[in-house]
C-alpha cells in the first residue's frame, strides 16, 4: 500500500511542487490538499492519511494549533511533517513540542522531500534540525529535568535515548550497541512509556530541554 499522504499550505506553488514531487514516487499518493490548517481534521477523518505535510504559518489556523487538534480529536492520528521556511524559526520548535513527528524545509531537494516523507510514516527515525536541537536546549527548566530523573532510565535505556536524539533508526541503534532490532524496539518503547512522551520526537524533547542531551 503506498503512503498516503494530505498537503496543507496557504501557497497553491508550494502544494504543487510538493504533490508533483511525492506522487512520482510509485510508493507514495497525495489524497488531499488544504489551504488552512483549519481545513486539516475534517479531511483528516475523511481521507485517513498516512502523513499530513502540514505549513507552520497560515493565515485562520497555525499549524502548530491544527496539529494539536489533530492529535486530541483525531483516534489513530496521521504522522504530521512540519514544512517550513526557516528551520531556526521557533514555530517549528512549537510545532514540534505540539506533537508533530518531523521536520522539512521548503527549499529541499526532491529527494529528501521523498525521504522526509517515508521517514515520518516508518517512525522509526527522526527529523530534528540543529537549530531546533539547540532551542529546545534553550527551553530547558527544572520541571524538565525533574521528569528525566523521575524516569529513571536504566543505563541501556539511556544508551537508547541518546542515539534516538542523534536521529538513528532502530537499525541504527541495533548496529551501534550490537543487539536485535526486538530489543531496541522494547528499549524505545520503555523510553516513551517512562517519560510519558507520545513518539520519538517528544523523548527527544524531553532529552534535551532536560539537559540529558546537549546540542553538538
Amino acid at each position: 500500500m503506498p503512503v498516503t499522504v494530505l498537503l496543507v499550505d496557504d501557497e497553491p506553488l508550494v502544494r504543487a511542487g510538493l504533490r508533483a514531487v511525492l506522487e512520482a514516487q510509485p510508493d507514495i499518493k497525495v489524497v488531499g490538499e488544504a489551504a488552512d490548517g483549519a481545513a486539516v481534521v475534517p479531511l483528516v477523518r475523511q481521507l485517513r492519511p498516512d502523513v499530513v505535510a502540514m505549513d507552520v504559518r497560515m493565515p485562520l489556523l497555525d499549524g502548530i494549533e491544527a496539529t494539536r487538534i489533530v492529535l486530541r480529536t483525531v483516534p489513530q492520528p496521521p504522522k504530521i511533517l512540519v514544512v517550513t521556511t526557516f528551520e531556526n524559526d521557533e514555530y517549528v520548535y512549537e510545532a514540534l513540542r505540539a506533537g508533530a513527528d518531523g521536520f522539512l524545509l521548503k527549499r529541499a531537494r526532491p529527494a529528501e522531500i521523498v525521504h522526509a516523507v517515508r521517514l515520518v510514516a516508518e517512525g522509526e527515525s527522526l527529523l530534528f534540525p540543529a537549530a531546533v536541537r539547540s532551542l529546545a536546549a534553550e527551553y530547558g527548566n527544572c520541571a524538565a529535568r525533574d521528569a528525566m530523573q523521575r524516569a529513571a532510565l536504566t543505563e541501556r535505556e539511556a544508551a537508547v535515548l541518546r542515539l534516538m536524539a542523534r536521529g538513528l533508526s532502530n537499525a541504527e541503534i541495533a548496529a551501534e550497541l550490537i543487539v536485535g532490532s526486538e530489543t531496541v524496539k522494547s528499549h524505545v518503547s520503555a523510553v516513551l512509556a517512562k517519560l510519558g512522551a507520545r513518539d520519538r520526537t517528544q523523548a527527544v524533547i524531553a532529552a534535551y530541554e532536560s539537559g540529558f542531551v546537549a546540542p553538538a
